[in-house]
């Protein structure tokens, strides 16, 4: 027995067609959608994850910066509390700075000269006194630039020929001078300072 298919079979194939296009469709677009959902949610997370880590350095760099403020205040205060101590160690130092004067005016006055004054201004010294001759003041001027240690850069300001009398029929020619000469600070001579003993007496030919 022949059958014969009189429903329009071109007509439901092409309904069935479309209805698998368009449930294709929805799925692809389902899928899409939750790919898409997902990959946001994703970067949506390491966003907010890099805002917290941002936010983290922000508190860590206004601590440290705080921080280093306190240890620049520091450091101010380390350096002016050393200015101070060496300010006080040069003073402490320099008390003693007459002493050594006089110490080495002893040691360098060759015999036949006298001081007669003597003014510090600072550390420049300015004496007067009276020679026997002009190569005693020389003399003086080379002790003091080479042999003291606490004594330096001598200037002979003037010399002048006069007469003193020391009995009255004995007159005798003198040089009366000035010149000025440096003073070094302790803290130049640390090791001489030191090292450097006190003189129980230092009148002598001053």
């Amino acid at each position: 027995m022949i059958l014969i298919n009189l429903l329009p079979h071109r007509e439901v194939a092409r309904k069935q067609k479309r209805e698998f296009f368009f449930v294709t469709l929805g799925i692809a677009a389902l899928l899409g959608g939750l790919v898409s959902g997902g990959i946001f949610s994703w970067f949506q997370a390491q966003i907010f994850d890099q805002k917290d880590k941002n936010t983290l350095l922000k508190k860590e760099i206004t601590k440290l910066e705080a921080q280093i403020k306190d240890i620049a205040g520091l450091q101010q205060e380390i350096a002016a509390l050393r200015a101070r101590q060496s300010a006080v160690e040069e003073l402490q130092g320099n008390r003693n700075l007459p002493v050594y004067l006089l110490t080495e005016l002893v040691k360098q006055l060759p015999d036949g000269v006298y001081i007669t004054s003597m003014k510090q201004d600072s550390q420049v010294v300015l004496m007067t006194g009276v020679a026997q001759s002009n190569e005693r003041v020389s003399e003086l001027l080379r002790n003091l630039a080479n042999n003291s240690p606490w004594l330096t850069r001598p200037e002979l300001i003037e010399i002048t020929a006069s007469s003193i009398a020391l009995t009255a029929r004995d007159q005798r020619r003198v040089s009366n001078f000035s010149m000025r000469v440096s003073l070094k600070r302790a803290s130049d001579q640390p090791k001489v300072a030191a090292s450097a003993v006190l003189p129980a007496s230092s009148t002598a030919k001053i």
